[in-house]
């Protein structure tokens, strides 16, 4: 009797960690970005069904010209798929804006990036993959620095639906992160992101339709600091630095990371949103949100650490 062998594409843990840290920095001028074009008068879901729409017709376009054949999926896989553009496009967009609009930005943050513990229960409990206690005490300095970053105890108050969604989106984060690890193992990368965004730009056009979209206000202006441009441009911006570019180094960076180190790795996002927004829009940094810098940095680098522990391998990874 004969076994099947599989040949893994090498794995680069280096590679893998520029790759998450330059989405996080990619991610994080999201909110820089889109911010005065919400203040131009765009309804959070509208700016996020024009980012999503955008980076796929980019994405596609782009992909189909360079490397049309990445693009073919097979049908066994069309399922993991279309569960990554659902939620961990559309599902986490949607319902972090519906936790925002009614709590404040720093717990609805909060709530969302809980999504590093969700993956290390779920590879625990589910995969039952015993993690290092280095890497539970990294992500619980992560969190605690992120506390701080968001300033969580500024302007608290509860709201029910908004707890919910921003638990949804915790849980659809996660569901990001570990749907990703699989479906970079089963295909390539930048082909599962491409019709990731596009399933995902479809489920945002459900609650955001295109056609309502305020065309009028396209060549308005609004001010990014103290620059005045065009709200096309910032659109243009969110959706090829901050969603194709975004997700596409994102997502292949679990070719090469763990779901539980990737996870936690991109809670920088939040430092870097937070520096950009004082770079650009002027916001003052208080000294808990640089302490709360250091203490998440520092957890990132102690579950990076810990992740040099031998465990059980990822989802084995196809061969070019």
């Amino acid at each position: 009797m004969t076994t099947a062998t599989t040949t893994p594409v090498r794995q680069h843990r280096g590679r893998g960690t520029v790759f998450i840290l330059v989405a996080s920095t990619a991610f994080g001028s999201s909110g820089p970005l889109a911010k005065p074009v919400m203040q131009a008068g765009f309804a959070p879901e509208q700016v996020a069904a024009a980012r999503a729409g955008l980076a796929a017709l980019m994405l596609l376009v782009g992909v189909a010209l360079v490397r049309p054949r990445i693009l073919k999926v097979r049908r066994e896989h069309w399922r993991v798929v279309v569960a990554y553009g659902l939620i961990g496009v559309a599902a986490v967009q949607f319902l972090f804006f519906v936790a925002v609009s009614r709590l404040p930005v720093g717990v609805a943050m909060l709530l969302e990036y809980t999504s590093p513990v969700l993956v290390a229960l779920w590879v625990r409990f589910v995969r039952r993959v015993r993690l290092p206690a280095l890497s539970w005490l990294g992500t619980g300095l992560a969190l605690g620095g992120l506390a701080l970053v968001a300033q969580v105890w500024s302007g608290l108050r509860l709201d029910g639906v908004g707890l919910l969604a921003g638990a949804g989106a915790a849980l659809c984060s996660a569901g990001y992160y570990l749907l990703g690890e699989k479906g970079a193992g089963e295909q390539h990368p930048i082909g599962m992101v491409t019709w990731g965004m596009a399933v995902g730009a479809l489920g945002l056009f459900v609650v955001a339709p295109p056609w309502r979209l305020p065309f009028d206000k396209f060549d308005d202006t609004a001010l990014l600091g103290d620059t005045a441009v065009p709200i096309w441009a910032l659109l243009v911006a969110v959706a090829a630095i901050s969603t194709a570019i975004a997700y596409a180094l994102s997502t292949s960076s679990l070719r090469h990371l763990p779901s539980t180190v990737a996870s936690v790795l991109a809670l920088s996002e939040p430092v870097v949103a937070t520096l950009l927004a004082w770079t650009l829009l002027g916001e003052v940094l208080a000294p808990a949100q640089i302490v709360g810098m250091v203490v998440l940095l520092t957890g990132a680098m102690l579950v990076q650490l810990a992740a040099r522990t031998p465990v059980t391998p990822a989802e084995p990874l196809p061969t070019e």
